[in-house]
């Protein structure tokens, strides 16, 4: 893994670079800077809206009481795909671009936890809502439970 990171860190900004140099010397240095800051801007404005968008479908998981585990794993390629387009250069923003399609992302979160990547746990707790629980969540809750005795006890003992 270290290599791999290594390589990386290596690698993509040299390529960075090349791109830039090659994209500056076709359309212009100044194009080339304007091109850069607009796809920081644009990519800004796609984040906020996505992270938004997966920050109320979290919301609304953990209020019927799921733990939705491809929800998170989005969340984390919204975070790279944050760090990616701020990353000045085309090879970061294509990869930060491509994290904020959907279907894109959510197929790569599910491959993830499909290879264990991320580990999924479910929520042991059934009740989210105020008040007491309905008969059947009652049901429900009380058969997740380990073997519980319900009684009462009176302490007869001699207290002289």
């Amino acid at each position: 893994m270290f290599q791999i990171l290594l390589i990386a860190f290596l690698a993509v900004p040299i390529l960075e670079i090349y791109l830039l140099f090659q994209v500056g010397g076709v359309i212009g240095a100044g194009w080339t800077i304007l091109i850069v800051i607009g796809t920081a801007i644009l990519g800004a404005s796609l984040l906020r809206q996505q992270g938004l968008s997966t920050w109320t479908r979290l919301n609304q998981k953990i209020a019927e009481g799921q733990l939705p585990p491809t929800v998170l794993v989005e969340g984390i390629f919204l975070l790279l795909a944050g760090a990616f387009l701020l990353t000045p250069g085309f090879f970061t923003d294509g990869i930060g671009f491509l994290f904020l399609v959907p279907p894109v992302r959510q197929m790569l979160a599910a491959a993830l936890l499909r290879r264990g990547m991320f580990m999924a746990s479910s929520m042991h707790s059934t009740t989210f809502t105020q008040g007491s629980p309905r008969k059947d969540e009652r049901r429900q809750s009380h058969s997740q439970q380990p073997n519980v005795i319900e009684g009462e006890y009176e302490d007869r003992t001699d207290k002289d």
